[in-house]
């Protein structure tokens, strides 16, 4: 398939061409579903934590007698019975009780997947290069508006790329992300994806690429080692 190349000022200046089988062919929705609520799951900190009777403070004093008064035996006042007691079955949950997991490969087809099926509702924005001389929210809205993204759109630029990065971070449904660490939770989080062409080759023929065998027998980006 051809996507149309804009610049800045949302003029079409080229096409680049993309093979819709290196993305799957097809959009696999139980692939990217699974996916994406693994991403999901994974963010979840797990800090939910209701107090037990040992952690609520507090006197530990008897609150009257054990006998004689016609009343139920009672210890101090933390008991679960009592307004401003713990909690019978107090709920104690870490991050890992929510951490799901899912084969590399399988996590980066439906990464370029959900890319697909980006480009297959026309959301993908293809820039020939981002750049401002100095940080302005004003020159960055007034972009996206020219280029037809004025909603939710994921931002694809480099961290050397400090002003249009810092121009960017304070406007409202708008979300950096580093080229290289695109993902399906965050492509379809946001409504358009605006990204360079030369970052979008580099996405598409680096590791996130691989999903064959190649990417254990020779895998790319890996650190050459050293000499002994």
């Amino acid at each position: 398939m051809n996507v149309p190349v804009l610049n800045m000022k949302g003029v079409e200046v080229g096409s680049m061409a993309i093979d819709a089988e290196k993305l799957g062919g097809g959009v696999n929705a139980a692939l990217i579903k699974q996916a994406y609520v693994r991403y999901h799951a994974n963010r979840r900190v797990g800090t939910s934590k209701t107090l037990n009777r040992h952690n609520v403070e507090g006197s530990t004093r008897k609150i009257y007698k054990q006998k004689g008064t016609g009343n139920a035996r009672h210890g101090d006042r933390k008991v679960p019975q009592f307004r401003g007691g713990s909690h019978a079955h107090h709920k104690q949950r870490e991050h890992e009780d929510y951490r799901l997991d899912m084969p590399k490969k399988m996590r980066r087809k439906a990464n370029l997947n959900a890319l697909l099926s980006k480009l297959v509702d026309n959301e993908v924005r293809v820039i020939d290069s981002i750049s401002m001389s100095a940080p302005k929210t004003k020159d960055f809205v007034e972009f996206l508006s020219a280029i037809k993204a004025p909603r939710s759109a994921l931002i694809a630029v480099n961290a050397e790329n400090q002003n249009v990065r810092k121009s960017g971070r304070n406007v409202e449904k708008v979300t950096l992300t580093n080229p290289s660490q695109l993902n399906c939770f965050d492509m379809l989080n946001h409504r358009y994806l605006v990204i360079t062409k030369a970052d979008l080759e580099a996405y598409l023929a680096g590791p996130s690429s691989q999903t064959g065998k190649d990417a254990k027998t020779n895998p790319l980006g890996r650190k050459p080692k050293e000499a002994a």
